[in-house]
């Protein structure tokens, strides 16, 4: 699915350095984009060999891009970035749930604040559509499932509240200023170039590599919903056009892989992909605590508006994702 640039100029993209930021990064520059990103001048990227790695520099693309650093919660640097952009994906957050556990208040200063310094700088300068990056986990523990855009946010923890908010406040900045802006919520996004390693999919894969057990944070049988970093961009480039043609803003969209999958269920696709057999270390009863047991969205309405629906099944995409890591032994740990 292409994207029509229309007459945008440079898009901006908010924590360009992080895995799913710099795929779209790399996505836009093959479309022909002038692409500018935005992080912290010393972001916390994972430690892996040693080297402190960007998503930018694992898929060789740092060169190519317009890098511009400085914090979120800084009006003005953010002012700075947004300035001149005509498309602003605004992905950067503190999205680690295990650390907003233990440090809400800079949790709810990156990913409140800082998502409302975005809005407010895109309000003043103008830009032309601005796609904001929610989660699944805004919709908190629903009694119904697949979440749908409709549903209540019922975010009990703090990253999932933190979210919620955002989310709220996002779409106040559509309806009250006529913001050409939309929400996405996605379910959990893996593919290569994913450097945290506290998550399912990278901890389990490069383990398989490595010849380890993979460390499992539940008993594996939380279910969760798995995007591909593939479909994810289609998805954020489709929204982006929608924003240009259906007008859509003040809109949210969720994007998912059709169906959710336990934890165990994964593992176990990522040793037949490995062609190996794994004893996983499960260090947990259910679901970690703060965490939400049972996730799964319901993408029909951007299946309808866009066309988009995902490409990659979950085998496939596993299987990809290992072959990544195999091939890049410079992003393991």
């Amino acid at each position: 699915m292409g994207w029509d640039r229309g007459d945008a100029m440079t898009a901006l993209i908010t924590g360009g350095h992080g895995f799913v930021a710099s795929h779209l990064a790399c996505a836009l520059l093959e479309q022909g984009g002038a692409v500018r990103v935005l992080d912290r001048p010393d972001p916390r990227l994972a430690d892996v060999g040693g080297h402190r790695r960007s998503g930018l520099d694992l898929l060789d693309i740092r060169g190519d891009v317009e890098l511009i650093e400085g914090d979120l919660r800084d009006a003005d640097s953010v002012g700075a970035a947004v300035a001149g952009a005509g498309t602003v994906f605004h992905l950067a957050a503190q999205t680690i749930v295990g650390v907003a556990r233990e440090s809400p208040l800079e949790t709810f200063e990156v990913n409140v604040r800082g998502a409302w310094n975005v809005f407010e700088a895109c309000r003043a300068s103008g830009a032309e559509r601005i796609v904001f990056a929610s989660s699944d986990k805004a919709y908190g523990s629903s009694p119904e499932l697949p979440y749908v855009e409709d549903f209540p946010l019922r975010a009990a923890y703090p990253y999932d509240a933190s979210k919620a908010a955002a989310d709220i406040i996002a779409r106040s900045y559509a309806h009250a200023y006529g913001l050409p802006l939309a929400v996405t919520r996605f379910a959990n996004v893996y593919g290569g170039g994913d450097l945290n390693f506290s998550r399912l999919i990278p901890e389990t894969v490069v383990a398989v590599l490595d010849g380890r057990a993979p460390v499992i944070r539940s008993n594996g049988s939380p279910e969760r919903d798995f995007l591909h970093v593939d479909d994810a961009v289609s998805a954020y480039l489709a929204i982006a056009d929608a924003l240009s043609t259906n007008g859509t803003a003040g809109e949210a969209f969720n994007a998912g892989g059709e169906r959710p999958h336990s934890v165990r269920e994964v593992v176990e696709l990522i040793a037949t992909a490995a062609g190996t057999s794994v004893e996983p270390d499960f260090q947990g009863a259910g679901s970690p605590d703060g965490e939400i047991d049972r996730q799964f969205v319901d993408s029909t309405k951007l299946r309808e508006l866009t066309g988009w629906r995902p490409q990659v099944e979950l085998p496939d995409g596993l299987r990809r994702t290992l072959e990544w890591y195999r091939d890049h032994p410079e992003a393991r740990p």
